[in-house]
């Protein structure tokens, strides 16, 4: 029996490609044009598994995705890490003399503007995803209108790539993280990352105290967002992924995180995705 695994964007997005490389063909993919809805095909059992972007290296956090995490306790079962490949491709026959204006995901549009300082006259247009643009311009037969997308996107909706590689920092990848609604139960010895959210009190030193624990701790500190909470103005969530090499360093993190913390919650205890 196939996995269901709901994407953020359709066949040909990087989404795809992380849930293909992540558990192989056989898969069942359940496909969502926003993260919102990606969130509620887990909630109401439509999907087992769920695959979200979370970071880039070049554009940073994703950081509404945090919260979606946190706010409906879904769980980080794994991680993965994956190089991206921008390719402008448009319509079989026209070039990229014919291009008027080019449809992308936001975070694609924003990797590729140095390329485009070259093309003034091409209006950057933003759009929901990349294989999504890629998929209209073929069904729709759009003439001067060009999409930002995978290799594979080309392959599955028949277009020419008038230019490949198209991102400014060639060495560009997203870290995904794969989530469901319960924690994904691994042996001890094989965890040795974790994705926690806490929030401290507003005494000076605070946040040094809770980094402290944890680097006295073994932890080695790899990513820190903070995120307003909403409902208290001027409170902020910290959310920290933390690797360690023995699990039992982070249970006794743990331990004292819980005693010092009014708010502590860990959200995934999984496998390095860079080892």
């Amino acid at each position: 029996m196939s996995a269901k695994i709901a994407i953020q964007g359709i066949k040909g997005s990087n989404h795809h490609q992380v849930a293909k490389d992540f558990y192989g063909d056989n898969i069942e993919l359940v496909e969502c044009m926003s993260f919102d809805y990606l969130v509620q095909q887990l909630l109401n059992g439509t999907a087992d598994k769920g695959i979200m972007a979370i970071e880039n290296s070049i554009a940073g956090s994703i950081i509404p995705n945090y919260a979606l995490v946190s706010s409906n306790n879904l769980r980080i079962i794994g991680e993965y890490y994956l190089n991206i490949h921008h390719n402008l491709m448009l319509l079989k026959g026209q070039t990229i003399d014919d291009i008027e204006e080019v449809r992308s995901h936001p975070m694609a549009l924003l990797q590729c503007k140095e390329f485009f300082r070259a093309y003034p006259h091409i209006k950057l247009v933003e759009d929901v995803d990349t294989a999504e643009t890629a998929k209209c311009i073929q069904e729709q037969k759009l003439k001067h209108v060009g999409a930002i997308a995978p290799y594979v996107a080309a392959e599955l909706y028949d277009l020419n790539i008038v230019a490949a590689e198209i991102q400014t920092i060639k060495n560009n990848a997203t870290r995904f993280i794969i989530v469901k609604t319960k924690n994904k139960e691994l042996p001890k010895t094989e965890i040795n990352k974790a994705s926690v959210r806490f929030v401290t009190d507003h005494k000076r030193g605070s946040l040094a105290t809770v980094l402290n624990v944890m680097s006295d701790c073994n932890m080695n500190l790899t990513k820190i967002q903070s995120l307003p909470i909403i409902e208290t103005p001027w409170k902020y969530a910290f959310f920290v992924d933390i690797t360690f090499e023995v699990y039992a360093d982070f249970d006794k993190a743990k331990a004292l995180l819980n005693i010092m913390l009014e708010d502590f919650k860990v959200l995934g205890e999984y496998k390095n995705g860079r080892l």
